[in-house]
């Protein structure tokens, strides 16, 4: 069977702008174990693990018993695996005291490969005993970023090649940034909006103007908007947040009549129990609440007719795959799209199996050994 490779960007861009995808080209090598600031002698000690796991290590180790098995990782979707590189580091560093990874044969895909349902992603032989306690890490951790993974590569295909910004940092525990960020990178995000998610590329987050800003500045905009162009380099592409007073139109214009070339964007964030104030005598058969086709257009023309065709238009509030590919089918004049909680949400889930003991069919019933020629040694 052929590769499925999915490259990965090559690079993505600094907070001092906002692009679109950077040409794909593959990751040559995977990332170092001592990328991921591991807790080692926690994680060896089992103090992450299902207690059954660490169980199941003391009472092998007291009956004197050391199986050699075959334990094989998969999920049942049709997904973009990442997390590999990871996972592969909590097996390099966490083994049970006495192993190392000479004792392990390793074979496993790459990030950003499509992976199809119950195709094994990676694949572990040796000592039950040296990894065992770790099934609930690499699980965990495969399942976690395959789904943000794949999540975004959904977002990013719907869009078309336009920029799709990462930003759910807001719906999910602090700690998991890291892996997210990386994970959306494997997806194909254009860029993330926090420093943390970041960190593994070494690059910087990107972002507009929060709305709190334009509350400091009494619910001015265009204040807020001046502000922040003042205090940031030249470089930095200004984008506004225009949907603080309910009236996108009128404070997109305002905003760009004040900054004029040096105004980027605008971002259209409208709640979606809302309906702007353009929109109020344009209602029809479309639902006008939100960020909704009419609306951008509304946007797109008022910018344009007075005479800021340069001023690109950002979406955001509500947007998943399904949204973002009914917009690109009709053509709505956006040019990248902010996508949040949608990115969280959805099952990918791992489960490893132990399918050979000693060479041999091993697995409990509905299960079995599945070899795939896809996998490569990790050395």
């Amino acid at each position: 069977m052929e590769a499925k490779r999915s490259p990965l960007a090559s690079d993505l861009p600094s907070s001092k702008e906002v692009a679109g995808p950077s040409p794909a080209s593959p990751r040559p090598e995977r990332r170092d174990a001592d990328e991921f600031d591991l807790p080692v002698q926690r994680i060896r000690a089992g103090h992450y693990s299902d207690r059954y796991f660490v169980r199941a290590r003391e009472i092998l180790e007291a009956e004197g018993r050391d199986p050699v098995v075959t334990m094989q990782f998969f999920q049942k979707r049709d997904a973009v695996l990442a997390g590999t590189d990871e996972a592969l580091a909590i097996l390099r560093r966490c083994l049970s005291h006495g192993f190392d990874w000479k004792h392990l044969e390793v074979r496993a895909l790459r990030e950003g490969d499509r992976l199809e349902p119950r195709e094994p992603a990676l694949e572990i032989t040796g000592p039950y005993r040296a990894f065992g306690h770790l099934e609930t890490l690499l699980v965990g951790v495969l399942g976690r970023c395959t789904g943000v993974a794949s999540r975004t590569r959904e977002v990013v295909e719907a869009a078309g090649g336009k920029p799709v910004l990462f930003f759910p940092a807001r719906h999910d525990h602090w700690a998991v940034q890291p892996g997210d960020g990386w994970a959306a990178r494997v997806g194909g995000a254009t860029a993330v909006s926090t420093d943390a998610q970041a960190s593994s590329w070494g690059g910087e987050g990107v972002g507009t103007i929060p709305h709190a800003l334009i509350a400091a500045f009494g619910g001015d905009t265009v204040a807020a908007t001046q502000a922040f162009a003042r205090h940031l380099p030249d470089d930095v592409r200004v984008t506004a947040l225009v949907d603080f007073d309910n009236d996108s139109v009128g404070t997109s214009l305002a905003v760009a009549r004040a900054l004029g070339p040096r105004l980027h964007g605008v971002r259209l964030d409208t709640a979606e129990t809302m309906v702007d104030r353009a929109l109020l005598e344009k209602m029809g058969d479309e639902d006008p609440r939100g960020v909704n086709p009419t609306l951008v257009r509304s946007v797109r023309d008022a910018l344009d007719h007075a005479g800021f065709g340069h001023v690109r238009i950002l979406c955001s509030g509500g947007f998943d795959a399904a949204k973002v590919r009914r917009f690109e089918e009709a053509r709505v004049p956006v040019d990248g799209y902010g996508v949040g909680s949608s990115l969280l949400r959805g099952g990918f889930n791992f489960t490893a199996d132990v399918v050979l003991l000693e060479g041999r069919p091993a697995a409990k019933a509905g299960r079995r050994h599945r070899p795939n020629p896809r996998l490569t040694p990790v050395h």
